[in-house]
């Protein structure tokens, strides 16, 4: 196995993924391009998808979606998509070189073989391939953390998943996903995140399909330790991936977002200590009480003598009834800024 430092997962960064899964559209250089978008935008990882036509289908796979004109059965479209291992070689060191994590979901043993011997920094399992015999076994010799894809599964199903994974030992980050594309608001499901950390007492994420930059954003508040998203060179691409995924602007932002958040939830404000910063600030915006008119020494000062006006340095304009009926010390000048030492 190529050795290659793995992912670590806690609530204090989140570890953000750009997804790109089949938009290269079988393509190496399409492949190699999302990697430098991805680290441009500011992502720590990226993540493909690992398919080899022989191993984990049939040309009796039905479609999905028949979105291909190329491509006669599903079978080919999953052959078109293969790279060889030295292709995918290169595609995880230039990662690395980009400062990415590697990851790609195998959907095969031959799959997690072959990403074996390149080199992976954890292993996304696709909420269909749980069951696959072997799978999970050979990860487990990798100690590589999982992050678990709970898209069209029942919370039955996802237990008997994570039970598996606790069992063999691995790093688990459970992520919430709706595999509905796209992803509306209602169906996100942000609340799932907190009952996925209590109920399985691990890390969790979100995949996200709202093709929005929202949703991570306000995952984000939540305390994730994962957060995945598709990408997309254009919205102009080909692929049906591309209504739910992020250009690299728009990735960039989210990025931005999620630290923004980040650092204001890891940031708590002592509002008392905030106001003393931010006194000066008080000073030109608040008011103060002014004398309207000349004012005679001796005199008792009624309401309509009392001006209030900025700035906040002088008596605060909420005290005004403090010194209406008190007496002039002395003249007080039209226009000027009353003082304690005005009043007896």
């Amino acid at each position: 196995m190529t050795l290659i430092k793995p992912l670590t997962f806690s609530g204090d960064r989140c570890v953000i993924i750009g997804e790109v899964a089949q938009a290269h559209d079988g393509s190496l250089g399409q492949a190699h391009a999302f990697i430098d978008a991805i680290a441009d935008a500011g992502c720590d990882a990226v993540k493909f998808q690992t398919h080899i036509a022989d191993a984990e289908s049939s040309p009796g796979e039905p479609w999905r979606v028949k979105f291909s004109q190329q491509d006669e059965t599903r079978f080919d479209y999953w052959k078109r998509m293969e790279f060889t291992e030295s292709q995918w070689l290169g595609l995880k060191d230039h990662a690395v070189e980009r400062g990415l994590a590697f990851i790609s979901s195998p959907f095969s043993t031959e799959a997690v073989e072959l990403l074996i011997r390149i080199g992976v920094s954890a292993w996304k399992i696709a909420s269909g391939e749980v069951s696959t015999p072997g799978l999970l076994e050979r990860m487990q010799e990798t100690q590589l953390p999982v992050l678990l894809s709970t898209g069209m599964s029942p919370i039955e199903e996802i237990d008997l998943a994570v039970a598996q994974i606790k069992k063999i030992s691995l790093p688990l980050v459970v992520m919430q996903c709706t595999s509905i594309y796209p992803t509306p608001s209602s169906k996100l499901g942000l609340n799932v995140i907190s009952e996925f950390r209590e109920k399985y007492d691990c890390p969790v994420g979100l995949s996200d399909h709202s093709g929005t930059t929202h949703a991570g954003i306000a995952a984000a508040t939540y305390g994730i330790s994962a957060l995945e998203v598709h990408v997309t060179l254009s919205q102009d691409a080909f692929g049906p991936d591309v209504p739910v995924s992020l250009t690299p602007d728009r990735l960039k932002s989210l990025v931005e977002g999620v630290r923004f958040v980040e650092d204001a939830i890891a940031s708590p404000v002592d509002k008392n200590e905030l106001a003393n910063e931010l006194a000066p600030m008080r000073e030109i915006f608040n008011k103060s009480l002014f004398a309207k008119r000349k004012i005679s020494a001796e005199e008792l000062i009624t309401e309509s003598d009392i001006a209030i006006k900025k700035p906040g340095s002088g008596i605060p304009a909420a005290r005004l009834n403090e010194f209406v009926g008190k007496m002039a010390k002395h003249d007080i000048a039209e226009g000027s800024l009353l003082k304690e030492e005005d009043f007896k």
